[in-house]
């Protein structure tokens, strides 16, 4: 008889740690769900009569305000149920998409900020130690003088007007006056006949040529 009654304590036992078939509906669990509650200082899987511990999280809903507690096979039976668009249509899905790919940060249409508009971002504004936007003006001057020049853009005389610092058009004594100034800075004496002196000076003389043969006064 005892040994009966054991036996029939450890099919109670068994039938108490027995888990419910899973269910597949997400409406079912939710309401069953809702009405659990821990009873130890480990909450238990609030998936409907399941006594595992509940040591995974899901959300409730959109919010992710709270939490529902479940086992690792309730969880993932959830994850697999919960739709997180549930109930919007297909406008507020695309909208929290874009809005989720931006991290909710406000956007603009492409070219609705003018360059002459009042959001205009001036260059010197900013703090510019690496000389980033200076090289970009400077290269936007030069390619704009570049333009304006009667030579090609890689032509020997737009080569020379760039070794010499020049733009078109220049006059017989501005150019003189600029190749005296190149002249002495890059001499190799006063530069204790440094190479790349020696090189910058070579062709220095040889852009002030090349000018030479097509300024006028």
């Amino acid at each position: 008889m005892v040994a009966h009654g054991r036996k029939s304590g450890a099919q109670g036992a068994t039938a108490r740690r027995r888990r419910p078939d899973r269910l597949t509906d997400l409406d079912d669990l939710l309401g069953f769900a809702d009405g659990r509650a821990a009873t130890s200082s480990q909450p238990l899987c609030e998936f409907p009569g399941c006594s595992e511990p509940g040591e995974h999280r899901a959300p409730k809903d959109r919010s992710l305000g709270s939490y529902y507690r479940f086992c690792l096979e309730h969880v993932r039976a959830y994850n697999k149920a919960w739709n997180y668009y549930a109930g919007m249509d297909a406008d507020e899905i695309e909208r929290h998409v874009r809005t989720s790919t931006i991290w909710d940060r406000p956007t603009w249409r492409m070219g609705s900020v003018s360059q002459g508009g009042p959001h205009r971002l001036d260059p010197e504004s900013f703090h510019d130690p690496m000389g980033i936007f200076a090289a970009a003006r400077e290269a936007e001057h030069r390619h704009a003088q570049e333009a304006a020049s009667p030579f090609g853009r890689d032509s020997k005389e737009n080569r020379a007007l760039r070794e010499l610092e020049l733009a078109w058009p220049i006059t017989r004594t501005e150019l003189r006056a600029r190749y005296k100034v190149l002249v002495k800075r890059h001499h190799p004496d006063a530069n204790n006949g440094a190479k790349d002196a020696e090189e910058r000076f070579k062709r220095v003389s040889e852009a002030y040529h090349v000018l030479l043969a097509v300024v006028s006064d």
